[in-house]
């Protein structure tokens, strides 16, 4: 059997690593220590995994979730063996943690280390036209993986302020609290609106990081691996 299909830029890579991108689409993961994944996204895997779906941990963290729009519901990954994760053909990138933390946005988490903590946030100022803004805050020693629907644009938020489509923000540094900005007028709603009612405003020492896009439409993922 001949085929372009069988080249070698279609072979899995392997480096060693915990986590290995298979293309700028694909993420490899070695199992070892567990991982915790958003449910929907393991599309292979080898070896012996189990798939679990992962509780909010403590009463707070659970109401947070319940109330929250934009959750993102985790699942528990372990064995042993290698787990392939993707995201309706989005770009995958990774974060290595060193003591530092991540606020994700959306539905940006793809996979991250189980040792790493993580809490639901809620953005102050994010009130109707908002529609309850809540980001998750990742932080430890480890790594994460995030999706981008599209190339992702890294900004810095240190020179002067930063605004993002509240749809486009898939991550920034923890240390920014973003504040939210109605650029809605009267004129404005009177003649239809612009579509851009809502924005993130970013300053302070920090980047963001910006998809090229004001995200997809997240299908339901429950009881899928």
């Amino acid at each position: 059997m001949r085929s372009e299909l069988f080249n070698q830029a279609h072979n899995a890579v392997h480096t060693g690593e915990r986590y290995t991108l298979q293309s700028s689409k694909m993420l490899k993961v070695a199992l070892g220590p567990d991982v915790l994944a958003a449910k929907g996204v393991m599309v292979a895997y080898t070896g012996s995994i189990t798939f679990n779906h992962e509780s909010a941990g403590s009463m707070a963290k659970l109401v947070k979730r319940v109330v929250t729009s934009e959750d993102q519901p985790l699942m528990r990954v372990a064995g042993q063996g290698e787990v392939y994760f993707a995201r309706a053909a989005s770009t995958v990138f990774t974060i290595l943690l060193e003591g530092e933390g991540i606020s994700v946005g959306g539905g940006s988490v793809l996979a991250f280390d189980a040792a790493l903590s993580w809490d639901v946030h809620r953005t102050k100022g994010a009130g109707i036209l908002g529609g309850g803004l809540f980001n998750t805050v990742i932080g430890g020693h480890g790594t994460v993986a995030l999706t981008s629907d599209g190339p992702p644009l890294i900004l810095d938020c240190s020179q002067q302020p930063v605004y993002v489509d509240t749809d486009a923000a898939v991550c920034w540094s923890a240390n920014l609290a973003p504040g939210i900005v109605n650029s809605m007028n009267v004129r404005s709603m009177l003649r239809g609106g612009s579509g851009e009612a809502v924005q993130y405003a970013f300053h302070g020492p920090g980047f963001v990081v910006v998809q090229p896009s004001e995200g997809q439409a997240m299908p339901a993922a429950a009881g899928r691996a």
